[in-house]
């Protein structure tokens, strides 16, 4: 594979991981938080209606998870395309 290939197959592969992240930060705050808060307000958690927690607690819980997730891969990523730092 020669360096232009390889920074081509990097790009791609953050490309891909961001698009899915991002996804998913969606579905959370927009889908559960705001679209589906109504039919998830039928369940409880900590005492408060599922559909507001979403959109009070659960998108910032996720999107910390994401950050976190997102490091850790792009470290994975550095390595397999050896970008990474000493």
């Amino acid at each position: 594979m020669t360096q232009e290939e390889s920074r081509a197959a990097y790009w791609r592969a953050n490309l891909r991981l961001l698009a899915i992240l991002l996804t998913i930060w969606f579905v959370v705050s927009f889908g559960f938080g705001i679209l589906l808060s109504q039919p998830l307000n039928a369940f409880s958690l900590g005492g408060y209606p599922l559909g507001f927690w979403f959109a009070q607690q659960g998108s910032i819980y996720t999107f910390i998870i994401l950050i976190f997730f997102y490091a850790w891969r792009m470290n994975v990523l550095d390595r397999k395309f050896d970008v990474h730092e000493e």
